[in-house]
């Protein structure tokens, strides 16, 4: 069984119910034991929730090239990886390698490996699909691969010397194959099980738009430990495509002599928002908003505004609400006229302008009102986003319901899930 092709297999129990799916197998590489072979000690298999747990192999019943059958009860707590294992998807793939042809020990990259039952029932690494030769990283490559050259082989795993050492910087190539059906979130996921040197070597081989996405997912020590990494004009580059208030909450944690520099390798307009942001408090409505929200003049058609709520890399929260201003329309705007939900423009005519159909009985909230003070309104009115103005009521921006969680649930919400759970319970 190849790992590339049981990874994203559907894990199910006795009782035929879906538990997960794969998303990576663990090994040990080292010890006795791994004299006859890598040994496959277990599964690391994605859950509802997005979380990731650890099933023993002993638990497989069986694997097959549609599904992975499991027997007895599987341990919910998240995978903490262990001194000792490795992950084949997260390690072993684009790991360089020597093996040997023809009396000669010829460089390599690790594309695949394949896995085989013993007699006893344990499982081993028997194979590994290789490329020759050393390919150059390259930065910023993205999940759009191109082709790669060189001579394919499968060999045995004893003919293979380098598979327990990281050696030099790995590329990412066979990895975000594996992953490429994942989604920014679970992307973050899987990058934050990963050793900080191979966290390095993703984030290296992402595009702009897809490293932004992953950043705005992962815990704050992990996405501060990787922009630091990035060289300062990507690192500035990415900052401008995260969205504004993920942004400046990165921003908020480097030294003020480092934000400096990256807001100067900002395009101007972008830094000017972010500038702004920095101004105010982490824990206010104008630390938690987003300086691009949704908005229109009261000419605009219900048509427009559709059109606008329909673009792809809005978040949902921030597609919610549409606000209508006065002339400029970007931020600080105009005055604020109301607000238009989206699900009353779907009620109503396409030629209808939105000044037609505004609600004026939501409250926009001041930019230093408090988090306990906004998340009191979102509540009142039922909404997940809400406008923030000035004291002469032009628009500054916008908090969405998902800003406000992240404030609300303790730090390390991402990382532990079910004492999170529990806090925010208890409290």
């Amino acid at each position: 069984m190849f790992v590339a092709r049981l990874n994203g297999l559907s894990v199910f129990d006795p009782l035929g119910d879906e538990v997960g799916r794969v998303r990576d197998v663990v090994v040990t590489l080292t010890g006795r034991a791994a004299s006859h072979g890598p040994r496959v000690i277990g599964l690391a298999v994605e859950v509802p929730g997005r979380r990731r747990v650890f099933v023993p192999i002993t638990r497989v019943t069986s694997i097959d090239t549609g599904q992975v059958i499991t027997t007895g009860l599987v341990n919910l707590r998240r995978f903490q990886q262990r001194p000792g294992e490795t992950l084949v998807v997260g390690e072993l793939f684009d790991r360089q390698v020597t093996v040997a042809e023809e009396g000669q020990r010829v460089p390599a990259v690790i594309e695949d490996i394949a896995m085989d039952q013993e007699r006893g029932g344990d499982w081993r690494l028997t194979k590994l699909f290789v490329r020759k030769g050393v390919p150059a990283a390259r930065a910023g490559s993205g999940l759009r691969l191109r082709r790669r050259r060189g001579e394919t082989m499968l060999v045995d795993a004893e003919a293979v010397e380098g598979l327990q050492e990281a050696g030099p910087a790995q590329a990412a190539t066979a990895l975000l194959e594996a992953y490429e059906d994942l989604k920014p979130q679970d992307l973050a996921e899987a990058i934050h099980d990963l050793s900080p040197k191979r966290r390095a070597e993703v984030a290296d081989a992402l595009d702009d738009e897809t490293l932004a996405d992953v950043l705005e997912e992962l815990p704050d020590d992990d996405r501060l430990e990787i922009l630091t990494h990035l060289p300062s004009d990507r690192a500035a580059d990415i900052l401008e495509v995260m969205q504004p208030d993920d942004a400046t909450d990165l921003l908020a944690d480097l030294p003020v002599a480092t934000q400096e520099e990256l807001l100067q390798l900002m395009e101007p307009d972008e830094a000017a928002d972010i500038r702004r942001l920095l101004t105010y408090d982490e824990d206010t409505a104008g630390g938690l908003m987003t300086t691009e929200p949704v908005i229109l003049g009261p000419e605009a058609t219900i048509a427009e505004a559709l059109a606008l709520v329909r673009r792809e890399e809005l978040h949902p929260a921030t597609a919610s609400l549409v606000y209508v201003t006065r002339p400029p329309h970007e931020t600080p705007t105009g005055r604020l006229l109301g607000s238009v939900h989206i699900q009353r423009l779907l009620r109503e005519p396409p030629h209808q302008s939105v000044g037609s159909i505004l609600d004026a009985d939501i409250d926009p909230v001041p930019p230093d009102a408090t988090l306990g003070e906004v998340t009191r309104s979102l509540a009142t009115y039922n909404l997940v986003a809400l406008p923030v103005t000035d004291p002469e009521g032009r628009l500054l921006g916008a908090v969405t319901v998902d800003d406000v969680l992240d404030h609300i649930l303790p730090p390390d919400w991402r990382e532990d899930d079910d004492d999170t759970l529990r806090e925010v319970r208890d409290a």
